[in-house]
């Protein structure tokens, strides 16, 4: 077993307080982070003491902050960001979003990837039971937060280890308040106490926690690399052609779109394997075109708790099994809906990147890019009933020169979506639909229709 251990953020401000529940330095703003407050204070009072009492307490605390979903595993809200807070996971279930979103998409990876190598086909793989994870994993869990996703990811390769193997997880959390919280709460399966155990010594190494009380030993065949860092920075020092999955899982765009952008993609798309998947929870147009420009072919991923799926990347079309929606692939391609985040350098703040994509999104409305108001891309081809909306729907079609929902221009455009029931293939594929589709949109706003 090795736990390897990595730069950690600075702490915070810890300041040192006797009487801890009546700190004046416990911010008054959201819940999450008082309690992010009371963390460090508490922790710095069991490195001061040595004392086993002030991380039990901690342990008790915890259950004022937490909320329990569906499955009865639990889950926190985020800290306020400009008045928006969101809960890390889904409500339906926190750790059955960790198998369903993440780690069943790898699992169908390493299968297709080794029954191809093997010449085999997946009918044959049904037919076999014994199935066990034979080779080297390694796996990056991107805003590893509580740990669910890669403690889901043990689970599995635990319960279908073959003889060889090892599994390899590097996570990526930038606050430390939050992996504290994943060593804090209720462990929702047995593996996440081995996710436990490496915070713990995590934070010890680094000088955040002093004792060591957690009893679980991480087995030997698994390995667990904490770095607690901004992940473009980790990503930027990661060796190429590395990793077999990608768990990229932070808040939505909106709170997080420095790890949505196509700068940040392309840096995936080097330390991926060709045969690699990344997994997401996101369905943003924004953030699929993101893929898309940085050269993944994408496909909708397993749904749970919502109507759709998130999202599926690769190098690699014989791990994407679903296409994207058919009006979804026409509002990445053809509204400024669809107009990715950018981090040139990936050193922008969230603010500037969702300033830019804003200035971005308003030059491209009506002169290369179809508003996303109403809906407008999916109503190509279609009858409207509704005047009112028909007739905004037009305004928006004319300002790009498509005459009518059933002009010869507008059929021309997604005339490539007819192949969207085939099966992902190298020719029939959403990313390429989606390129094509912004390429025909282009020639009609520029009069090239005809040419």
């Amino acid at each position: 077993m090795k736990i390897y251990t990595l730069f950690m953020n600075n702490h915070l401000g810890f300041k040192k307080s006797d009487n801890i529940t009546e700190s004046k330095d416990i911010k008054k703003s959201s819940p999450i982070e008082n309690f992010h407050e009371i963390i460090n204070q508490y922790i710095l009072k069991e490195k001061e003491t040595s004392n086993i009492k002030y991380r039990k307490e901690l342990l008790k605390m915890v259950n004022e902050y937490i909320i329990k979903t569906d499955d009865g595993s639990y889950t926190i809200n985020s800290p306020d960001f400009d008045g928006k807070v969101e809960s890390m996971h889904n409500s339906n279930g926190a750790i059955t979003e960790s198998f369903e979103k993440f780690v069943k998409p790898f699992k169908h990876s390493y299968i297709q990837n080794n029954l191809i190598e093997n010449g085999s086909d997946l009918e044959s793989f049904h037919n076999f039971h014994n199935f066990s994870y034979e080779k080297d994993i390694a796996i990056l869990d991107i805003c590893s937060g509580l740990g669910y996703n890669s403690s889901a990811i043990i689970e599995e390769f635990l319960k279908n280890k073959g003889d060889n193997g090892v599994l390899s997880i590097d996570m990526v959390e930038i606050s430390i308040e939050t992996l504290a919280m994943g060593l804090l709460i209720p462990s929702p399966i047995k593996s996440h106490n081995f996710i436990k155990k490496a915070i713990e010594s995590k934070l010890i190494d680094e000088d955040f926690a002093k004792l060591e009380i957690e009893n679980s030993k991480i087995p030997e065949n698994v390995d667990i690399n904490i770095f607690c860092e901004d992940a473009r920075k980790t990503v930027k020092n990661l060796k190429d052609n590395t990793y077999d999955a990608i768990f990229l899982d932070p808040y939505s765009p909106a709170m997080a779109p420095e790890l949505c952008t196509v700068e940040f993609f392309e840096e995936l798309k080097r330390i991926i394997k060709d045969n690699g998947i990344i997994a997401t929870y996101t369905l943003a147009a924004g953030v699929r075109f993101a893929f898309v420009e940085a050269g993944f072919y994408i496909g909708e991923g397993p749904v749970f708790g919502r109507k759709s799926g998130g999202t599926i990347a690769s190098l690699d079309i014989n791990n994407i099994s679903k296409n994207i929606p058919i009006n979804d692939e026409r509002t990445i391609a053809l509204s400024d809906a669809g107009i990715p985040f950018r981090d040139p350098n990936l050193d922008f703040d969230s603010e500037k990147i969702l300033e830019n994509r804003s200035k971005e999104r308003s030059l491209a409305r009506h002169n290369y890019k179809i508003s996303s108001a109403v809906q407008t891309p999916i109503f190509f081809g279609e009858d409207v009933s509704d005047e009112k909306l028909k007739r905004r729907i037009l305004r928006n079609f004319n300002k790009v020169n498509i005459p009518d929902l059933k002009s010869k221009e507008a059929f021309y455009i997604i005339e490539t979506q007819q192949y969207h029931d085939k099966k992902p293939t190298i020719n029939f594929n959403s990313k390429d639909r989606i390129i094509e589709m912004n390429k025909r949109l282009l020639k009609v706003v520029n009069n090239e229709f005809y040419k």
